[in-house]
């Protein structure tokens, strides 16, 4: 009997111990961790997600009305939770409807431990995720999605770039203004059952609502640039380039017209491209050495500075040596041989002409100096702004202009900038610098963007960047200029019409140094439209190449040519009465 009594006595103790480690257990839940119960359970019937905002889209001018060239396109993912969602029932989604836009691979997403968000599918078009709805499959979710659709294909894509997988803006227009499309994604957060659906949805329940991306209008003439782009392809195909860019500007406002870069590729498939090269837009992201299109800023300092005229001579022997390097001209007539002046020698294209502008602005015709390279450098890199950003809304390079005065055999560095070599600047660069020189002096910062397009309206878009106007020359000197680039070309003249222009064959460098015999080239052109003794309305500039081709000038030219004609008749330039 006493031993009955103990083990009841035990019994009763135990029990007594679990009673209070039930009672502590309760006290810690309800008392001590009652938030962290809380956050669990509201967690639980909770339904959060992400509210997309929708991509603004890109337009271009047609006329005076804006065109969609880049537009989104509903497309929805298949969602589920793989605590709740069955496996079988995911699986059945996916190959009865969704086979070819599968994007997880099932075992993996319900063997991943905790996970209770996994998109199983992307791009699945409206049709089939209605059929998907109807299905009624418990705890499948359906999620709308914008898929960038680009309609005309290869059309405009250096620059107007592409949307990857993420979502996220590439190269181009879509990349440089991606913060400006994308907008800003909101969160909602709703009462939800045990299948995570919705019960309440409205105003109340929307921690941050979507901002939706800006639709962005270019400034780019859509049939210009289409017709731009046709022409350059001819072009290749009857020399041997392979590639070709043309830029378009209005000089008296910098504002860009097309922006050419062939050949293109498919935005929409973007993933098959092979080289990575064909994302670039070369007008503006690819600096190189235009050659003797600069020539033309050369003469605008020394005619400016008031220390050289068309009229100035100088004796030409064909070649100059500067730091024991001899330079040569391109062309070495006889007729072209002792003094000539600085019309002819621009002309003809004379590198002893442009080296000779140099010494003059030295204050010396006989050599090169200091003096006369910090003149060159001021009127290159601050007034002409070559070699730096232009401020343009689009991805930029800055490229290089030479310090005057740091390094090994700077005479001759700077003997060769003056007529486009030892340098590096870009397409942008060189035509917003020579419509500063034409325009009568000023140069303006280019721009690409017309606008935000809001409601039918174009409303203004803000620049991050400041927006500079600066005189850089004088009228006069602008005048002087339009006079040499017209005479420069008077073997090709159309009756009514001013078209002046300049050509550049440049050598290329290739692991540091320049390639052998001029086995590779690249040809420029670079020349404004105007009607006979009106300012220039249009700048247009053409660049052609072919990794391993000896492309020259006179292939530029023949393109600018093209354009120029179709131009004139697009716009219905009238010549002078």
């Amino acid at each position: 009997m006493p031993q009955s009594n103990s083990r009841i006595k035990i019994l009763k103790n135990v029990t007594l111990l679990l009673f209070a480690v039930i009672l502590v257990r309760l006290f810690f839940i309800q008392i001590v961790e009652h938030d962290a119960y809380l956050a669990k359970a509201d967690e639980q019937h909770t339904l959060e997600k992400t509210i997309t905002a929708r991509r603004g889209e890109i337009y271009m001018m047609d006329g005076d009305e804006p065109v969609a060239v880049v537009l989104n396109q509903t497309r929805y993912q298949i969602v589920i939770d793989p605590t709740v969602t069955e496996k079988e029932d995911a699986k059945k989604v996916l190959e009865t409807y969704a086979k070819e836009y599968k994007t997880a691979d099932l075992d993996e997403v319900y063997g991943t431990e905790n996970l209770r968000y996994a998109i199983i599918a992307k791009d699945v078009p409206r049709e089939l995720a209605e059929e998907i709805a109807e299905a009624d499959i418990p705890a499948i979710w359906l999620k709308k999605t914008n898929r960038r659709v680009y309609p005309e294909g290869e059309f405009a894509s250096g620059l107007l770039g592409f949307v990857n997988d993420e979502g996220k803006g590439q190269y181009g227009v879509e990349g440089s203004l991606n913060e400006q499309l994308s907008g800003k994604d909101g969160l909602l957060k709703t009462t939800a059952d045990v299948n995570k659906v919705a019960l309440s949805i409205g105003n109340d329940n929307i921690k941050v609502p979507a901002e939706d991306g800006k639709n962005i209008i270019l400034s780019i003439d859509r049939r210009l640039e289409r017709r731009i782009e046709e022409l350059a392809l001819e072009a290749i195909d009857n020399t041997i380039a392979t590639n070709a860019s043309v830029l378009v500007m209005d000089p008296n406002t910098s504002k860009v017209l097309a922006m050419a870069n062939l050949p293109n590729y498919n935005p929409d498939k973007y993933t098959e491209v092979a080289n990575v090269d064909s994302f670039l837009n070369y007008t503006l992201e690819v600096p190189y050495e235009p050659a003797s299109v600069c020539k033309t800023f050369t003469y605008s300092a020394a005619i400016e500075e008031g220390v050289m005229s068309p009229e100035t001579t100088y004796f030409n022997k064909h070649f100059e040596t500067i730091d024991g390097w001899q330079i040569n001209n391109a062309s070495k007539n006889d007729f072209l041989y002792g003094n000539v002046d600085m019309r002819r020698a621009f002309n003809w294209s004379l590198n002893t002409g442009s080296i000779h502008a140099l010494k003059l602005l030295g204050g010396n015709p006989d050599s090169i100096n200091q003096q006369g390279r910090e003149k060159l450098y001021d009127y290159f890199y601050n007034k002409f702004h070559l070699g730096q950003f232009t401020g343009i809304e689009l991805y930029e390079a800055a490229g290089l202009i030479q310090d005057p005065n740091e390094g090994w055999g700077r005479d001759s560095v700077y003997a060769n900038m003056t007529f486009g070599q030892n340098l590096s600047i870009t397409m942008l660069q060189t035509a917003t610098a020579f419509s500063a020189a034409v325009n009568g002096g000023v140069w303006r910062t280019p721009s690409v963007v017309e606008g935000i397009y809001e409601d039918g309206e174009i409303k203004p878009f803000i620049k991050t960047e400041p927006v500079i106007e600066e005189t850089i020359l004088s009228e006069q000197t602008s005048a002087t200029m339009r006079e040499l680039l017209i005479s420069n070309r008077s073997n090709i003249k159309r009756p009514g019409y001013d078209m002046g222009g300049k050509t550049g064959t440049g050598e290329v460098v290739r692991e540091g140094a320049y390639t052998e015999n001029f086995a590779e080239l690249i040809g420029s052109y670079v020349g404004f439209i105007a009607t006979e003794g009106e300012l220039p309305k249009y700048v247009i500039m053409v660049k052609m190449w072919g990794e391993g081709k000896d492309v020259v000038a006179s292939d530029a030219m023949d393109l600018f040519n093209s354009v120029s004609d179709y131009m004139i008749n697009y716009y219905k330039i009238k010549p002078k009465e």
